[in-house]
């Protein structure tokens, strides 16, 4: 991704997943419609696009590295961290799908196995189908 409206989109209309270094936010080819009248795809019609045609598309991935990160260096250097981690866990996302991944400052202190395992516990959320399996009193015993 590379368009800020395309960033918008996602930011806005995706599901979040909050971490201490970063939020992910993941926007499923399913759950792009017609009903907010945005298209999809920055400066293309809505209406030009069939459901089979967006979950056909590779997943899109987006960083937002800001100065509150720190400096030029720090902000390339979480950013070539993140991309890094990122690379291996594409394949999982569903296809059609956009995901836009914040870094907060605390990532500026993050080694790259930290990044990895709080984008892991980001992604396993954002991809389960949000109901949530409460255990029963016998398995909290356990």
């Amino acid at each position: 991704m590379r368009s800020s409206v395309e960033f918008a989109e996602v930011i806005r209309s995706g599901r979040r997943a909050r971490r201490d270094t970063m939020t992910v936010y993941l926007r499923r080819a399913d759950s792009v419609s017609d009903r907010s009248g945005h298209a999809p795809v920055a400066g293309v019609a809505p209406e030009a696009f069939s459901s089979m045609e967006l979950s056909s598309r590779p997943p899109r991935v987006g960083l937002v590295v800001s100065k509150s990160v720190g400096n030029s260096v720090v902000r390339h250097r979480v950013s070539r961290q993140l991309r890094a981690q990122l690379a291996s866990r594409v394949v999982a996302l569903p296809p059609g799908s956009s995901l836009v991944v914040r870094a907060h400052p605390l990532a500026a202190q993050a080694d790259s196995r930290r990044l990895g395992l709080e984008l892991d516990a980001a992604l396993a959320r954002l991809l389960s189908d949000g109901k949530s399996v409460k255990k029963t009193k016998d398995e909290n015993a356990t």
